[in-house]
């Protein structure tokens, strides 16, 4: 009996693979013969490359995206179309293209087009990074805008943030004492970390240099791992029930770990009926207890999702290609240490108030940002309904990405553009808070990045202590002129090998 159930069971499942194979064949051909013909295509699309069956352009795109849309606009100009298999998908490339999109025609391109691996555990329809703009995304940013971000609650915290930077200090210390490499990136994504769960829980969810969270710390890092993962079903919606390289299975397991703990936390709170701690978790359970219909513990837990995954990979990335352009380009980095010893003391931890006396800092924050925006293409944003920009149609569903990372290399802006040069900065008032579309590393409009004014105090603070209390010194085998500045296409555009460099104390 048990051995016919089982061959039921074999034949039941290989029916089930032949009709979704089959399914997916005739869509291949339906496909394909409507792209030869033409059938579906929107008239007075931007221009763009010549799409193939199937695949439209996805050929075109290669491991490095932002660098091949970059060229590509360079023939197909700033508003350029493509197909990405079944996605029709719109490039920005340009600072006048991207002010029109993000600024004049904010509303018609507010929406996102959300990868696969974010509809895990249901994320994208809770999550502020990814609701369309509506009334729980509202709510969401005003908690965010009025109350985690705003400048009084940023000054309140300014002690965690000063606390993590000294332990940031202390293990670079330990570090030069022995001798042994730091990895920058691995460095600033664990103090990131262990910051927000300080800001937002008021405790340590994990001993950043030992294995104490280890599941936390690593279930987040396997979120953001698979999220920068290209994604077939992205290209190919029809595969979303096959999910052929696993990667919604993998991203449900990893944040169910992530809300379970959550959960705790949550319920710990609750259970003591007192909001004491005066930190995110307690601003966003008042909000619900005085707004019960407007937001759920769903849409917190979505929201403090949203806060480790954006929060961390940014920072430490932009931390980590800022100190890898200052030793490429040592010139800059005596520079930055005079500036510091002149204005804070040598040896001595960077503190907030300390960066706005430190210009030069400042500028070479903003120049790694420039050439390396953590997010190069940003989030994607989708039109819901037909629109018009600069005389071209833009159908309704279509995907749109703002290549940043071009903007920032524009010849056309910028003088010797693909050059490290913060002293660019030093004499101009162009800044990354999204009302300068030469420069927009966080997006700009309605859907500019919550957090942006904590990394704008993080970064400076972390990379001015660091170049303070150590001399850094590289592999013995590799000179500063040829250290990798590969990057590595994602979510987050990170080194492609890791800067890994040893502390010497400062004397």
């Amino acid at each position: 009996m048990k051995h016919n159930l089982h061959v039921h069971s074999h034949i039941s499942h290989k029916m089930e693979f032949l009709i979704i194979a089959s399914l997916l064949l005739s869509y291949i051909l339906i496909r394909a013969t409507f792209s030869v013909l033409g059938v579906g295509r929107t008239r007075n699309l931007p221009p763009g490359p010549t799409w193939r069956p199937i695949i439209g352009n996805l050929q075109l795109l290669g491991d490095q995206p932002h660098e091949s849309l970059a060229k590509l606009a360079q023939i197909h100009g700033p508003i350029m179309s493509l197909k990405l298999g079944h996605i029709t998908t719109v490039v920005i490339s340009s600072r006048t293209a991207a002010k029109q999109v993000l600024q004049k025609q904010d509303i018609a391109f507010s929406a996102r087009h959300a990868p696969d691996a974010v509809h895990a555990c249901n994320h994208a329809g809770h999550s502020v990074a990814w609701l369309p703009v509506c009334t729980e995304w509202r709510t969401l940013r005003r908690i965010l805008n009025s109350n985690i971000f705003s400048n009084k609650s940023l000054e309140a915290n300014q002690h965690l943030r000063s606390q993590k930077v000294e332990e940031l200090i202390a293990y670079c210390r330990k570090a030069s004492l022995s001798n042994d490499y730091v990895d920058i990136g691995r460095a600033a994504f664990r103090t990131s970390l262990n910051l927000l769960s300080n800001t937002i829980f008021s405790k340590d969810v994990i001993n950043p240099y030992e294995d104490s969270g280890k599941e936390f710390k690593d279930a987040i890092g396997k979120i953001m791992e698979d999220a920068a993962k290209p994604n077939l079903v992205d290209f190919f919606p029809v595969l979303k029930k096959i999910d052929p390289q696993g990667i919604r299975r993998r991203m449900t397991c990893n944040m169910k770990k992530v809300l379970e703990i959550f959960d705790e936390l949550i319920e710990e709170r609750l259970r003591t009926g007192k909001f004491e701690q005066d930190d995110v978790l307690d601003v966003c359970l008042k909000f619900i207890q005085d707004n019960p219909n407007e937001i759920n513990h769903t849409h917190i837990k979505s929201l403090v999702l949203d806060l480790f995954a954006a929060g961390t990979d940014t920072t430490s990335t932009t931390l980590e290609w800022a100190m890898a352009e200052l030793l490429h380009n040592p010139h800059t980095l005596t520079k930055a240490k005079e500036e510091l010893e002149e204005v804070v003391g040598k040896g001595k931890i960077v503190k907030e108030d300390d960066v706005l006396r430190l210009p030069y800092l400042s500028c070479v924050v903003k120049e790694a940002l420039r050439l390396h925006p953590p997010a190069p293409l940003l989030l994607p944003r989708r039109v819901d309904k037909q629109v018009q920009l600069n005389g071209y149609t833009i159908p309704e569903g279509t995907q749109v990405l703002v290549n940043a990372w071009a903007i920032g290399r524009d010849p056309t802006i910028w003088d010797d553009s693909l050059e490290f040069k913060p002293e660019r900065f030093l004499e101009s008032m162009l800044d990354v808070r999204g009302q300068d579309f030469d420069l927009i590393p966080f997006g700009a409009g309605r859907r500019i990045c919550p957090g942006l004014p904590l990394a704008t105090r993080m970064v400076p603070i972390m990379l001015g202590s660091l170049l303070n209390n150590f001399d850094w010194n590289l592999d013995p085998k590799i000179k500063h002129e040829t250290l990798d500045m590969t990057a590595k296409f994602g979510i987050t555009l990170t080194k492609a090998k890791p800067l890994c460099v040893v502390p010497a104390l400062i004397k």
